[in-house]
């Protein structure tokens, strides 16, 4: 809402951070869906102007549904609309106003196994990788402003685990700290993890019930 809302004191911070953290799942969408890899940079970085010019996202009400939901829609309608390469281009795709980071793109594409998944479910996937990481970005900064970056890099392992599949007394040492003390660390380590994610996914839902609703969902779009 701050990023659609050009008078909002955080318009710009917000606009960036969502270019930032969602232009990959909407790449991968576009890939899925049969464009090369220059195709869906061009489109991704012309249908990202288009919300921007057009202030489309004036439109994301989450009282009306996911913000996921509203993306992918909205893309749908933009291609829809377009009728040639040059079009696109002439919005954005050759005056790259955003600075997004197409590098490394295409071997992140080529990271997921070959799947018979459909550009939704994989638009869905990617989504769900993109608030995972970003949910494990946030507490290792966290950790780092409180000097555990070492603790954090070795503790992340059990973030995503109910178990110890590396027994903690052979973490402890590395750490120097007891095995109670390194069960009470992770233990904390998940504790803010889960709120860390449902804060992250709040952001994009307008109800409680939706955080839930939304975190199974991204889980099930790992599942074939």
């Amino acid at each position: 809402m701050a990023a659609g809302d050009t008078s909002a004191s955080q318009h710009e911070r917000a606009l960036n951070s969502l270019c930032e953290a969602y232009w990959f799942p909407l790449y991968a969408y576009l890939r899925r869906s049969g464009y090369n890899s220059h195709q869906a940079e061009d489109y991704t970085q012309g249908f990202l102007t288009y919300l921007l010019e057009k202030h489309a996202l004036r439109r994301a009400d989450p009282a009306c549904g996911r913000f996921r939901s509203f993306l992918l829609g909205t893309l749908k309608n933009f291609l829809a609309g377009e009728r040639d390469r040059a079009k696109t281009q002439k919005r954005g795709g050759s005056c790259k106003i955003l600075s997004l980071d197409f590098a490394d793109a295409e071997t992140r594409y080529a990271i997921q196994p070959v799947d018979n998944l459909s550009p939704e479910r994989f638009f869905d996937r990617y989504w769900a990788l993109t608030v995972l990481n970003r949910t494990i970005g946030r507490l290792k900064a966290e950790s780092e402003n409180e000097g555990k970056q070492k603790q954090f890099s070795v503790l992340k392992i059990y973030i995503a685990s109910e178990g110890d599949f590396v027994p903690y007394k052979n973490v402890a040492a590395k750490l120097k700290m007891t095995e109670g003390a390194v069960k009470v660390a992770v233990h904390r380590l998940r504790k803010r993890y889960r709120a860390l994610l449902r804060d992250e996914i709040a952001q994009t839902v307008d109800t409680e019930d939706q955080i839930d609703d939304e975190i199974q969902t991204l889980f099930l779009a790992f599942a074939h």
